[in-house]
């Protein structure tokens, strides 16, 4: 999905030109401020060929809808989704510590940001979604994402369950997440090459997913209420797998 997005503040500017420097399409830096960092984001700006604006206070806090510029505000092109070509060509990659996350039929925007944050955070390699039923890369995603969208690649796969198989012939294992699984996540062995395969938001996984799945394994709920948000959920799993991993 194309489009554009505001990213605001010197940090995440920063950022921005560091890892997608190519997607940057205009700048706004405060005209009151000359100190170091913004004469060295300018210089910067200037040498990647970015159009470069001088804005009064008034104006960024408009572009930046009210959030924290630290006078410096960039306009970027969303990344797009990779197809299965690209995954394909991860896969032929892929070794012991490969590291995947799957999301099947996540339509909530704010999930899936919230999940490549996770992802990113985790050292995910790739996150695999559908083409349908599923939520692309959005501006709210994106925001949501805090940059993961940029630095995590998202692969959309017009058959899941195919999909599923091209991992396993990678030598990667299928870990399925749901509440009814008989073993919880901090029992089981995820010290392997993993991808850990969550179910769409209300519905948990399909029939087919889950039957592609090597083991399923369920994350303990000791009070009253039955489930976790998705992307909480994602989180949880994700870092128990570091955990585990970072012990090898």
């Amino acid at each position: 999905m194309s489009g554009r997005r505001r990213i605001v503040g010197l940090h995440a500017v920063q950022a921005a030109l560091e890892h997608t420097p190519d997607k940057v399409v205009t700048a706004w830096l405060d005209v009151q401020r000359a100190d170091q960092r913004i004469l060295k984001l300018r210089t910067e700006l200037e040498r990647l060929g970015v159009s470069v604006q001088a804005a009064h206070r008034k104006q960024l806090d408009q572009l930046s809808e009210g959030r924290n510029h630290q006078g410096a505000i960039v306009e970027v092109e969303l990344p797009r989704e990779l197809g299965e070509s690209a995954l394909r060509d991860a896969l032929d990659s892929a070794d012991s510590r490969a590291f995947f996350l799957v999301l099947d039929h996540v339509q909530d925007p704010h999930n899936l940001g919230a999940c490549l944050r996770s992802a990113d955070a985790a050292g995910v390699q790739g996150v695999i979604v559908t083409k349908d039923q599923s939520v692309g890369i959005t501006p709210t995603v994106s925001k949501i994402a805090s940059g993961a969208a940029e630095t995590v690649p998202l692969y959309q796969v017009t058959n899941l369950a195919r999909a599923l198989g091209w991992l396993k012939d990678a030598g990667i294992w299928l870990a399925g997440a749901a509440g009814e699984a008989e073993k919880s996540v901090y029992e089981t062995d995820l010290n392997l090459p993993l991808a850990i395969v969550v179910g769409a938001e209300g519905k948990g996984l399909r029939r087919l997913t889950r039957e592609s799945c090597d083991f399923l394994v369920k994350i303990p709920m000791l009070g009253q209420v039955e489930s976790l948000n998705l992307s909480v959920a994602t989180g949880i799993l994700l870092f128990e797998a570091v955990r585990q991993r970072s012990r090898r």
